[in-house]
């Protein structure tokens, strides 16, 4: 086991990322590994259907292109590269970097895990992969593997896998690998981490936040690490971007994954200087005895309709449209119809878009027909027909399918995880043999409530953070607290109550609240809320991206202690 911290560096948080990431990272600073991150739940519907029409297809090919430029700089510097960029088909990207690196000759060593792929075994599926873990990509760097491609492993499995190879950590070394996990989960969506998508950007320099740099991690042979930047590049890194990171797409205290359970409550963070946050203390369990499989499906087709009211009368206008279409459809309707009326008009306004509302009318069923001429024709036909200024922002189509995740369990042992070394070998990598149940974690203690004294009517995001984020049909929002003051407040003033009434949408559905002290945080998991998952876009923001904002905008009566 080396004692030398390891330097593992992201360049990719999704599909469709920068670029020329991969490029600024190895020419940044030294790193020993770069992980890049492309797979999230609408992907595989994504590489699914490029699959349908290419077999040979269901990989990133951003991940090649990027490759042309840069593979000879990251075998020139030593750096190795680890990637879920393989998706629905890793072997097919092996060949393809293969490929690339004869013609560039180049003289690297590709290996690939699989087994994930579990969609013969769940007829009707397009795609249904289980999260592996990190050991089958240990095997292949311990192999001596300069580029290891997977399918769908969890994030943080690109960053786990490293570790345990460096370090030589077994699958018994819970609170080592909940480090790692921890790490990767940090890392996983690149710049987010480094200022990014942050509650509070207003606060820095603009010319700051133009192009963030992307995040490493130097992480011990304990499993702390420190989390930081290249020298020189862009955005910044302090305990609350780390905080927000940690609470994204996130839920209780226990953070499952199949390598080990990392309990986020034994987390600590301290500010280790500029630019630098130290991350130590996590402590790991057995990992559950199941693993999660991603299952997506078609859902049926979809099609929808925006019609703009503007000026007076904007309830009149949609209830008028309302009806002509509930007319039309009348004779074959939908299985599913659905109305918003956005209020973005604004009284007096001094420009046509600020006077006018957005009236979306969405609807889904699993024959096209119903949802294709059918709500064409009758919107388009009430052109001269319906309200005063009637007019849409783009006519509808034909109608489109969308797609529907799912989360299934199945055991360890029923899924074959072998890595594919780069000699051809094949390593199988044996189920964890010790497992736990995901029991809930008693309450923890909660800090003193501040003293009665003044408030002032104020949004809630003058004191905390947040960021929110989907998992299937399920969101979840992250709240932290900067001061022990504000925590102290924000800890009994947000109770799923008080959230359900700031966040009418949540009111009927059920809400947990998850308490983090150690972060002085509060996250909150919403069931349902994003309907069958971000495929099916059954929301305006159907990813959830942005309802930590709205709840960050509702006011209350805050402390002004805390102003």
């Amino acid at each position: 086991m080396t004692a030398e911290p390891l330097r593992v560096g992201n360049f990719s948080g999704f599909y469709g990322d920068r670029f020329d990431a991969l490029r600024e990272m190895l020419s940044g600073g030294d790193l020993d590994v770069l992980t890049g991150d492309y797979l999230a739940e609408l992907t595989m519907l994504i590489l699914a259907r490029d699959r349908l029409k290419d077999p040979s297809a269901g990989y990133a090919r951003t991940f090649l292109r990027q490759l042309e430029d840069t593979l000879g700089l990251a075998h020139e510097k030593g750096v190795r590269i680890v990637t879920n960029a393989g998706g629905l088909n890793p072997a097919g990207l092996t060949g393809a970097v293969r490929q690339l690196a004869g013609r560039l000759d180049i003289p690297v060593r590709v290996a690939h895990v699989e087994g994930d792929d579990l969609t013969a075994r769940h007829p009707g599926s397009l795609a249904a992969h289980a999260y592996l873990g990190g050991f089958g990509i240990a095997e292949c760097l311990r192999a001596g593997a300069d580029v290891v491609v997977t399918g769908r492993v969890t994030d943080a499995a690109l960053v786990t896998g490293p570790a345990a190879a460096h370090f030589g950590w077994k699958p018994s070394d819970h609170d080592r690998l909940a480090g790692a996990v921890v790490a990767g989960h940090v890392l996983e969506c690149g710049t987010q981490a480094t200022g990014g998508n942050y509650a509070f950007f207003a606060e820095r320099d603009p010319r700051e936040l133009r192009r963030p740099g992307f995040p490493l991690a130097e992480i011990h042979p304990d499993g702390s690490c420190v989390v930081t930047k290249h020298p020189g590049t862009g955005g910044f890194v302090d305990v609350g971007t780390v905080t927000a990171q940690l609470l994204y797409e996130t839920g209780g205290a226990r953070y499952a994954g199949p390598d080990v359970t990392a309990r986020l409550d034994t987390v600590a963070l301290t500010q280790d200087g500029p630019g630098r946050v130290r991350i130590e203390g996590v402590r790991g369990e057995a990992p559950p005895p199941t693993l999660k499989v991603g299952r997506n499906r078609l859902g049926g087709f979809r099609n929808e309709v925006v019609f703009v009211l503007t000026g007076l009368d904007i309830e009149a206008k949609a209830a008028l449209v309302r009806e002509q279409m509930g007319d039309a459809l009348a004779a074959s309707p939908p299985s599913e119809v659905r109305w918003d009326l956005a209020r973005t008009d604004k009284p007096d306004a001094d420009t046509e878009e600020t006077a006018s509302a957005l009236l979306r009318l969405v609807v889904r069923d699993p024959d096209q027909r119903k949802v294709g001429r059918v709500l064409s024709g009758a919107a388009i036909e009430l052109a001269l027909a319906g309200y005063p200024g009637f007019h849409v922002v783009a006519p509808p189509g034909k109608g489109s399918p969308y797609g529907v995740f799912e989360d299934v369990y199945v055991p360890h042992g029923d899924v074959g995880h072998v890595a594919v070394l780069h000699d051809g070998r094949r390593i199988t990598v044996d189920p964890p043999l010790d497992t736990a149940g995901l029991d809930a974690v008693p309450p923890p203690a909660l800090p003193e409530p501040l003293p009665p004294g003044p408030t002032t009517r104020a949004p809630l995001g003058r004191v905390v953070g947040a960021r929110s984020g989907d998992k299937g049909g399920d969101a979840n929002v992250g709240v932290w607290a900067r001061t022990d003051e504000a925590w102290r407040w924000v800890a009994h003033e947000l109770t799923v109550e008080r959230f359900r009434e700031l966040i009418p949408e949540a009111r009927e559905l059920p809400v947990t609240r998850h308490a983090l002290p150690n972060l002085r945080a509060l996250n909150f998991v919403v069931e349902g809320i994003l309907g069958e998952g971000v495929a099916a876009q059954a929301r305006f923001d159907p990813q959830a991206k942005a309802l930590g904002e709205w709840l960050r905008s509702r006011h209350a009566d805050i402390p002004e202690v805390l102003l």
